[in-house]
């Protein structure tokens, strides 16, 4: 089990109602710890789960994904619900022998049911079961779920970017946790009235905070200057050609 499966069933079992959970023996620690402090059951090998469970959670990384399927038989009747990034449903339902597969992809702040949970496709029984994780999205077509994949890595990088602006403030004499609260409000806050004002662009809401002669635009223009937004799109391209590539569906001239 990993830190992003961990903290799903965390999640899960905060907000998600009665449900009874079935854990692989795989990264007993953090199995154990979560049956100590929730009453999970640490099944003896990955087959007990899948005997136990309805619906079938795997959060292991996509080169793990044959072994662990050569290890598990599912029922036809039971439900798979993949975490592993640049494998499609087609590979899923190839791999494990089942029709009932989903994607789906979120982030730590599942934990305390906060995440954007993103699924492909679409299956109500799926997203009565991860809705309480966050704000879910449902995604139309697999190209559809890589480009929120790549979304779901900007989840990451903000954390950089916040730290370095919180890092610019603490250099400048803000004690960290000031500085803390300061840039992670900001965030939030711009978030909050982006979602308020969903009728606009998000980039006409910035235009309408950085006027020309106001100290937003100064600084606005000096990001312009160093062209900040040319390395988010290379991070996001990157990420997505990666991820095209992985699930067979990329350009072969382009590698």
């Amino acid at each position: 089990m990993g830190d992003l499966t961990e903290k799903m069933v965390r999640g899960l079992l905060h907000d998600a109602g009665e449900i009874e959970v079935f854990l692989s023996p795989r990264g007993r620690e953090k199995a154990c710890a979560l049956s100590r402090e929730f009453s999970c059951h640490v099944m003896p090998d990955n087959q007990a789960v899948v005997d136990a469970a309805d619906i079938v959670l795997i959060g292991v990384r996509p080169k793990q994904l044959v072994e662990l399927a050569q290890q598990v038989t599912l029922r036809r009747d039971q439900k798979l619900i993949s975490l592993a990034s640049g494998v499609s449903v087609i590979e899923l339902r190839r791999l494990f022998d089942i029709q009932c597969c989903v994607r789906a992809i979120l982030s730590y702040a599942a934990e305390i049911n906060r995440a954007t949970v993103a699924i492909f496709p679409a299956d109500p029984e799926a997203q009565t079961l991860l809705r309480s994780l966050g704000n879910l999205v449902v995604l139309a077509s697999e190209t559809e779920f890589e480009l929120a994949t790549v979304s779901a890595c900007m989840n990451g990088w903000f954390y950089f970017l916040l730290h370095d602006l919180q890092h610019w403030l603490v250099e400048k004499g803000l004690p960290p946790e000031r500085a803390r609260a300061l840039v992670t409000s900001s965030m939030e806050d711009c978030a909050a009235y982006a979602r308020h004002q969903d009728s606009l662009s998000i980039r006409d809401l910035g235009q309408s905070i950085a006027t020309p002669g106001t100290f937003t635009a100064q600084g606005l223009e000096m990001l312009e200057l160093h062209q900040a937004n040319a390395a988010w799109n290379a991070a996001c391209e990157v990420v997505f050609d990666a991820l095209l590539t992985q699930s067979g569906r990329g350009d072969p001239e382009a590698h």
